[in-house]
């Protein structure tokens, strides 16, 4: 494994100097395990390792190469293991580190949020306050908290929160928001943190945003 391990930093190394960049083809297995004093088997393992991490992409027939790099595809690794863990506290831990990054994402976005998004927030407001059902809710919500996000302008924070997102999750957490009748209140902060980015008021987005996942956290908590 030590081995492994080392053969991978290696690999890394090039790609963090700019030695090897996105969409580069590696050199022949044999040249490089030469070349970086490996033997092909451990350099093998460290390509398998890294392409489950979607940072190398191996094309049958064709090579290997850098991937895009790009923040959605390294992050969907991430997205894996967490579906792993989906336990009460793996969960309310989930939760706590939303409620570090949405409040941020939130005051970001106000400072940067366009009229024609703050019209897209408000809609999707108004289709969680006539959903039908909690899948219909979910999807909103989803929708909802994703939106913000990409207005923070910020694609690395973005997409770290779809990856937190957890649907399986959020359908649990708006049926019990239904079974207790909290619907209303849940809409009205989501219009509450609305108002806050088309006031451009980042202070008061982060204000509200905090409270809302915190409320979610405590409920979770309670249930616990």
């Amino acid at each position: 494994m030590a081995v492994t391990d080392d053969a991978i930093l290696r690999v890394k190394e090039m790609i963090v100097s700019g030695e090897l960049k996105p969409g580069d083809r590696l050199p022949r297995e044999a040249d490089l395990a030469e070349r970086l004093g490996l033997s092909r088997n451990s350099l093998r393992e460290a390509v398998k390792a890294l392409s489950l991490v979607r940072v190398l992409d191996v094309r049958q027939g064709d090579g290997t190469y850098v991937s895009s790099l790009r923040a959605d595809d390294l992050l969907g690794a991430l997205s894996f293991v967490l579906d792993l863990h989906r336990g009460e506290d793996s969960v309310l831990e989930v939760l706590q580190v939303r409620r570090i990054l949405e409040p941020a994402a939130a005051a970001m976005a106000a400072q940067r949020v366009e009229p024609d998004e703050v019209v897209k927030l408000r809609a999707l407001c108004d289709a969680a306050e006539s959903a039908k059902s909690v899948e219909e809710l979910v999807e909103h919500d989803l929708e909802f908290h994703r939106a913000i996000a990409q207005c923070s302008g910020n694609a690395y924070l973005a997409q770290l929160l779809d990856t937190l997102a957890g649907p399986t999750v959020r359908v649990r957490i708006w049926r019990g928001i239904t079974q207790s009748n909290a619907v209303d209140r849940t809409v009205a902060e989501h219009r509450a943190i609305v108002d806050a980015l088309a006031a451009h008021q980042p202070e008061l987005a982060r204000s509200w945003s905090t409270v809302h996942v915190a409320g979610v956290e405590q409920w979770l908590s309670d249930l616990a």
